[in-house]
């Protein structure tokens, strides 16, 4: 199948996330290969995912692309649009909205198994609620655990 789609050259939607931070809206891709602040934003994901293995965190590798190398499984994942978005919400905190007390966060397609349980346990790290309205549905992440009951 995926060869046939590859074939009659079928893209898959990219994944893209917006945040707003001081009243402009940011746009990232997966990798943030556009964003102006792209090195400090992947240096503090570094960090990050870091802080949550130590809370638990373990990638999910079956929410990553299947025809990528194993050894790069886990770097694609670390780089999907919305991590790349919180991070760069937790930098510029005091620019946030509501006092930076709720991070929002936009997709324009479904958040994966593994973002979902990042963000849960971003949200207990930071005490932060974490909100990401995707295609589907709103997720409101807060003390690690989302609405939807880890149902979508």
């Amino acid at each position: 199948m995926r060869k046939e789609m590859r074939d009659s050259k079928v893209r898959k939607r990219p994944g893209l996330s917006w945040v707003e931070v001081g009243k402009q809206v940011h746009e990232f891709t997966s990798g943030g290969q556009h964003h102006p602040q792209r090195e400090s934003i992947l240096s503090r994901l570094e960090t990050l995912i870091g802080q949550l293995k130590e809370m638990g965190y373990a990638p999910e590798i079956s929410s990553a692309l299947h025809d990528i190398e194993v050894e790069h499984i886990e770097d694609q994942l670390f780089h999907h649009s919305e991590k790349m978005a919180l991070v760069f919400a937790i930098m510029n905190e005091s620019s946030l909205p509501n006092g930076g007390n709720v991070i929002k966060i936009m997709k324009n397609i479904r958040i994966c198994v593994d973002c979902h349980n990042f963000m849960k346990l971003a949200s207990k790290l930071f005490q932060k609620e974490i909100v990401v309205r995707d295609s589907n549905r709103f997720h409101h992440f807060k003390y690690a655990t989302c609405s939807c009951n880890d149902y979508w």
